[in-house]
């Protein structure tokens, strides 16, 4: 169970209504943290300047949005991974099935050019995100904020619901990026499970299956990089969620947030330490994980990893994915200490040229 600790002084982190549209009369984006999901972004009013305060192309602000979703399922025997990014010249998406018990992990990717073969959903409330190919097919489904995922592939038939618990809140904000840009980040950890999942022509009980999601888009640096970690666990303690990331949302407000039983605290910033040059993807070194005020120490020690990289010329992609475990502890917002011994989790490390 938690217990008090003198390490940290509470300090509620204030959120607000969420705005029937991101982007406000003036055409500029409406900056904080908000108590659920913007209802439409409207790009459309968006008044995108460039770097010398001239109205930007046409082409410019179509090719500068970039959007990408993700969900994670946790099973007490698989991890599945399964993501959607659009970055106008190409869709992507890929999807792995991590067996936790043998440390076998397998995966399918799809590549597609110029919006051609999938979709995105504009809005974080509701819409659908799609795409298939001859490995298979994905497809996200929200419906008034509520996430559905739809898959098959590598052996996965799913058509699952991710459910947070009563009153829980979702992590949503949105924070200036670059000069003239916004990045809009949407996340909900710690989600109850409902519906059919089958692995490998195996029914898989969903009592103690629990999920995350991500909806990240907007105007984003043209070379971005960052830092994440994330918790979706059943413990001793019940349920956990955790997101933690550094290299996009720092300009005002951070992302960092941890549910304890659906129950969300706003963290303040943390800082990544770990090895990125490493020849073996399985004995990675481990990570550090904390905050300057004592209310995040964590240790991860990766035991796989998820890697991809992309060099098209103009684009570029250095992705990492690791699956592993965390240890040490976090202090809510209330000062009750949550100890984690040994929880299954993920980080990522990422550079993007877009």
């Amino acid at each position: 169970m938690p217990t008090n600790t003198a390490q940290w002084t509470p300090k509620i982190l204030t959120s607000s209504a969420a705005p029937q549209r991101l982007i406000d009369e003036m055409g500029q984006a409406i900056f904080g943290h908000f108590d659920g999901p913007v209802t439409q972004l409207g790009i459309d009013k968006f008044r995108y300047f460039n770097e010398m305060d001239k109205p930007a192309s046409s082409w410019a602000k179509h090719f500068d949005y970039k959007q990408f979703q993700f969900i994670s399922l946790v099973t007490p025997h698989y991890v599945i991974g399964v993501a959607l990014a659009d970055i106008r010249y190409i869709g992507s998406a890929f999807c792995y099935l991590y067996d936790i018990k043998t440390n076998q992990l397998i995966e399918t990717s799809w590549l597609k050019p110029l919006g051609l073969g999938y979709r995105m959903s504009e809005s974080p409330m509701q819409g659908r995100a799609k795409i298939k190919g001859k490995n298979g097919s994905v497809e996200f489904v929200i419906e008034q904020g509520n996430w559905q995922l739809q898959l098959n592939t590598l052996g996965i038939e799913a058509n699952v619901h991710l459910q947070p618990q009563p009153l829980s809140l979702p992590m949503a904000m949105c924070n200036p990026t670059g000069y003239s840009g916004w990045t809009y980040t949407q996340k909900h950890n710690a989600l109850k499970v409902t519906g059919s999942l089958i692995i490998n022509h195996e029914p898989q009980p969903l009592q103690r299956v629990t999920a995350g999601y991500d909806f990240s888009a907007g105007y984003m640096r043209r070379e971005t990089s960052w830092r994440w970690a994330s918790i979706n666990s059943l413990t001793e303690q019940g349920s956990l969620g955790l997101n933690l990331a550094a290299g996009v949302n720092e300009t005002g407000c951070h992302e960092n947030v941890f549910w304890h039983n659906g129950e969300r605290h706003l963290l303040g910033p943390v800082h990544f330490e770990f090895t990125r040059h490493t020849d073996n993807k399985t004995s990675a070194g481990s990570w550090r994980v904390y905050s300057d005020n004592g209310q995040v120490e964590l240790t991860f020690t990766p035991k796989n990893c998820r890697q991809e990289k992309l060099n098209l010329w103009l684009l570029k992609s250095n992705f990492r994915q690791y699956l592993g475990r965390f240890d040490g502890y976090i202090v809510d917002n209330l000062g009750e200490k949550h100890r984690l011994d040994n929880v299954l989790g993920l980080t990522e490390d990422h550079f993007a040229r877009w």
